[in-house]
């Protein structure tokens, strides 16, 4: 007769504890946005793909992953850069630099509208002096300076730990064998950063697209999807403004998942 080995399965408390809380962390997301998008499908499916058909609603959407993919790219051309220097070097007033780069996390973002208007407004710092050239008022590159202030501290502190994850040793040996720094920089750390980056970047693009408060303070024209589905909401309630909020989830979702496939390949350059 053989004997039945039976393997006893172990699970810390703490594990336990800690898969219970994700759990719930999971079906607080998962519920609020499955009850969303469910209630739309099931109960008035006909008004969701109206409202993918209207034009004005798609363009304002458009207008959003636009402006977001603008801001992106600005972010990626400031941040970088900046995230290698706090990364790298060590100066006087450091702490101040990295706080104030911060500070459009926390600060409320109506808040740093007013703030962007003083700036960029037809009367404002810079604002005034470029009107006859660029309009941020109510215009496109309103929308952009105003996703761009709210989103590019994400940029700017993955792209930091990034490159502080890769170690200096390996830039100094490409220095060593003839490689002037800019070479190093983007034959040896960028690469090895690039998840950190991408991360920063989808992060960025994200939070740029959902931005509502600083955008309706320097631009409320043209509509983007969040300043469109506020609008519509005031004018016409829920109803009107559930099946944008729909469209909106299920494209960014969609846009989501493809970057996270994309992005799938790129554990080669995670360091060991």
């Amino acid at each position: 007769m053989k004997a039945t080995i039976r393997r006893k399965i172990n699970i810390e408390p703490l594990t336990f504890v800690f898969s219970l809380l994700l759990l719930l962390l999971f079906f607080f997301i998962f519920v609020t946005l499955a009850n969303m998008i469910f209630g739309q499908v099931l109960n008035d499916f006909s008004g969701l793909v109206n409202t993918a058909k209207n034009s004005s609603v798609m363009s304002s959407i458009f207008l959003s992953l636009y402006a977001g993919f603008l801001a992106t790219l600005i972010a990626l051309f400031l941040g970088a850069p900046a995230g290698y220097i706090l990364a790298r070097f060590d100066f006087p007033g450091k702490s101040l630099v990295e706080s104030i780069i911060d500070v459009p996390v926390v600060v409320p973002h109506t808040v740093a509208g007013i703030a962007l208007l003083t700036v960029f407004g037809s009367r404002g710092l810079l604002g005034g002096p470029l009107e006859p050239y660029i309009q941020f008022r109510d215009a496109l590159p309103g929308i952009v300076v105003a996703m761009l202030f709210v989103s590019v501290p994400y940029l700017a502190n993955s792209a930091r730990e990034g490159f502080k994850s890769v170690n200096p040793r390996l830039e100094n040996a490409a220095r060593s064998l003839g490689a002037p720094l800019w070479k190093a920089f983007f034959f040896v750390t960028l690469p090895l950063s690039a998840r950190h980056l991408m991360v920063g970047a989808v992060m960025t693009w994200a939070r740029a697209i959902s931005e509502f408060g600083a955008v309706v303070m320097i631009a409320y024209y043209p509509m983007i999807g969040p300043t469109l589905i506020y609008d519509r909401f005031l004018s016409y309630g829920l109803s009107a403004s559930r099946p944008i909020a729909v469209l909106m989830i299920l494209i960014s979702l969609t846009i989501f998942i493809v970057i996270r496939i994309l992005s799938a390949g790129w554990s080669i350059y995670d360091r060991d």
